[in-house]
């Protein structure tokens, strides 16, 4: 497989979130496994705005990771109604934030606090926050803490970064992921699930079926890991079929399982990307982020 820079890397990474958004909407809600295919009026979720997002303010901060700057981009794209498809979490955040909440206490609390949502927005930062560094895994859950106050949540985000970091060093996903991010994680359920997950030899609809694949963050990320890394050597679109098959969460775990797949090198096919929903925007903001990595 042909080596990619790492601005290829970072751009590919991001589509393909929103090509696992746009092919798993349709499904959300459904119990697997599915034969599904690419929807012929695709949408995005938030999953994918509030991606696209962080990555403006990152542009805007010039490469510094900013929670209140993070923060004022997710209160000003809902106030323009460019978020859809939101979570009753990062719903409730998101009002807050617009009636003036101070970011660090606009999140959700108590058991709707450990949704994926600070998860399925974590990939932008993968690029520029190293999870070795103290200071950085506290910038992180920060960030995590505007939409969702929970150590689950948290976790749930520290997994995606873990994971794309280790991938985006590769040329392929590698079997032993689960283990590897699991390693780095505080011991929390996700930490256990990763763990169990990492020595099941099941097929990833019998992982869904025996472990579940909702939208609590512990099922949705180590789900989405594990499909990355049962499809390590299948084509993108066989990645995100395998992962929308599942039902459930599925566009936020098509979009993780993506973004994992196309950072390692995975190419993505030209024809899907067209079809994306104001892909032209989402390019112009890429453009700038990916523009930070040289």
């Amino acid at each position: 497989m042909k080596t990619l820079d790492r601005q290829t890397r970072a751009r590919n990474c991001l589509l393909a979130g929103a090509l696992g958004d746009a092919w798993g909407g349709p499904y959300e809600g459904c119990s697997g496994p599915l034969q599904p295919t690419f929807p012929d009026a695709p949408r995005l979720s938030d999953d994918t705005w509030l991606t696209v997002a962080t990555c403006e303010a990152i542009v805007l901060g010039r490469g510094r990771v900013q929670p209140e700057r993070i923060a004022e981009r997710f209160r000003h794209w809902f106030e323009a109604g460019r978020v859809t498809g939101v979570g009753s979490a990062t719903l409730k955040a998101l009002r807050d934030l617009s009636a003036g909440a101070h970011w660090a206490l606009a999140g959700a609390r108590g058991e709707f606090a450990s949704g994926s949502g600070a998860a399925m927005r974590a990939a932008p930062l993968s690029f520029f926050l190293d999870p070795a560094i103290d200071a950085d895994r506290r910038i992180l859950r920060d960030i995590s803490r505007i939409t969702h106050h929970s150590d689950e949540a948290y976790a749930g985000a520290l997994a995606v970064v873990v994971a794309l970091r280790r991938c985006a060093s590769l040329v392929a996903v590698p079997q032993d992921l689960l283990a590897v991010v699991a390693a780095d994680l505080p011991d929390t359920a996700v930490r256990d699930r990763l763990l169990e997950l990492s020595t099941c030899q099941i097929s990833p609809s019998g992982a869904a079926a025996r472990f579940g694949c909702s939208g609590h963050v512990v099922d949705a990320v180590p789900i989405a890991l594990f499909v990355a890394a049962a499809t390590a050597d299948e084509p993108l679109e066989s990645v995100i079929s395998t992962a929308v098959s599942l039902g459930g969460d599925a566009d936020t775990i098509a979009a993780i399982t993506a973004q994992l797949a196309a950072v390692s090198g995975r190419p993505i096919p030209d024809s899907l990307i067209a079809e994306l929903p104001e892909v032209r925007p989402i390019n112009l903001v890429l453009d700038q982020f990916v523009a930070l990595l040289k």
